[in-house]
């Protein structure tokens, strides 16, 4: 069992976490994830690492309830515990891996949209504690969904844009990444984690200006370990995981059209699971998109 020390509300529908997880914390680095299980029957979560503290054993979390595991764990408090939390799990994040002395050198920007901005401060704070600056974008629809900018601002230069206008700059963030390059701004590695069609776009912008660019593909992540398939995607022709062999992969490679396909064949059934654990023994149905009624 493993004790939550804090939950909250973090900005609109997604909710911070920090769990006390010492042998997580002191082996994980950024880009890993972890599998969060509520119950002895509850379905198992990958969630990637928000951040870490080694010397207390704390990992943090940030995720966005949307089936009836997500919704169950958003309910817990300070002081529940969470059943089984396991990790760091995945591969760390290339910049993790490459040398200091290289990743000062290189022209740096990360690009985030709603729940991807957790995995992104994780990646921008480790950079900022080897010496190395980057650029952040974060992208939200509207203003009361920004999150972590405060955060952010302390370990990167950061760069705010939303969707309606109604904070930071106007527009989506391939908008913003253009037009900081047509401000002067340059960049010869982009990290870019979000929703899958903000990661297409974004790498369809950054092939343009041969910006190399990598993508989190933890979103089509279902069991983590390699063993469902439902991961499956197509990287340079070639197949691999998300939750074994990434979850990050070049993005030029990455076949997104296919990885969308994959990602919707789970809604119909998480759907279903979700009415019926949310109305109880009043589902019956009848939406005839569920299939609670057959």
């Amino acid at each position: 069992m493993y004790k939550i020390l804090e939950a909250r509300n973090l900005a609109g529908p997604n909710y911070e976490m920090l769990v006390e997880a010492p042998r997580v914390a002191a082996r994980c680095l950024p880009g890993q994830f972890v599998i969060v299980k509520v119950g002895e029957e509850g379905e198992r979560i990958p969630l990637t690492i928000t951040d870490y503290d080694r010397e207390k054993g704390i990992i943090e979390l940030v995720y966005q309830p949307i089936g009836v595991s997500t919704s169950r764990l958003s309910q817990l408090h300070e002081g529940d515990f969470i059943t089984d939390f396991a990790g760091p799990l995945g591969q760390p994040s290339d910049l993790t891996r490459t040398p200091i002395e290289e990743l000062k050198k290189k022209k740096i920007v990360f690009v985030a949209g709603g729940v991807g901005t957790a995995p992104v401060y994780c990646q921008a704070k480790w950079l900022h504690e080897h010496g190395v600056e980057s650029d952040v974008i974060i992208g939200a629809k509207t203003k009361d969904l920004v999150m972590l900018e405060d955060k952010m601002k302390k370990v990167a230069n950061v760069y705010v844009t939303t969707d309606d206008g109604s904070y930071g700059r106007t527009g989506m963030v391939t908008r913003c990444l253009e037009d900081l390059i047509a401000e002067g701004h340059v960049y010869d590695h982009c990290v870019c984690i979000g929703p899958m069609i903000m990661m297409k776009f974004t790498c369809l912008t950054t092939r343009k200006y041969g910006i190399h660019t990598v993508v989190s593909m933890n979103p089509i992540m279902v069991d983590g370990t390699g063993m469902c398939g439902a991961c499956r995607l197509i990287v340079g022709g070639e197949v691999r995981f998300a939750c074994v062999d990434g979850p990050e992969f070049d993005g030029h490679l990455v076949d997104f059209d296919l990885a969308m396909k994959r990602q919707t064949l789970y809604k119909t059934k998480e759907g279903e699971a979700f009415l019926a654990w949310k109305e109880g023994q009043t589902h019956s149905g009848g939406c005839g998109q569920c299939g609670g009624d057959k």
